[in-house]
């Protein structure tokens, strides 16, 4: 399992599998978000399955599919609430998952860090840069 953290409390992977699931509860992850739509995976690695698997071992689950010409807003909200305690998120490469946490940390650290956590993972990604701090502007002052 290549798993690539962004954070302290917050990694990417491609996608997992049931048998990846007790090592993720072993890790110290207490939640996964899928971001890959059902139709990309194989029958075992539908999100269903590994939700099931999830759940079973006593961690969270969240379900944000999504690809890369249809991301919205909402699924940037979505990933957003959903990031809370030790957290992995999937899709097939981890590009996707990578890209929604970036655009979800907009505003909440400089985007210079956000850039550098990114290439740091493996995700060289500096042409979110004018999206993510299009998205700083648009949060309200803390």
């Amino acid at each position: 399992m290549d798993i690539r953290p962004l954070s302290p409390d917050f990694a990417v992977a491609p996608q997992i599998t049931v048998a990846d699931v007790a090592l993720l509860a072993d890790a110290g992850f207490t939640h996964v978000i899928c971001n890959r739509p059902p139709r990309e995976s194989a029958p075992d690695e539908r999100p269903d399955v590994i939700r099931d698997a999830v759940v079973g071992a006593g961690m969270g689950f969240t379900d944000n599919p999504v690809s890369m010409n249809q991301m919205t807003l909402d699924h940037i909200e979505v990933q957003g609430q959903a990031m809370t305690g030790k957290v992995l998120a999937y899709c097939a490469s981890g590009t996707r998952s990578a890209v929604l946490w970036a655009l979800a940390q907009a505003g909440k650290q400089p985007t210079d860090d956000i850039i550098k956590a990114l290439t740091d993972a493996g995700y060289p990604l500096e042409q979110l840069r004018s999206q993510i701090d299009t998205l700083a502007q648009r949060q309200p002052a803390p």
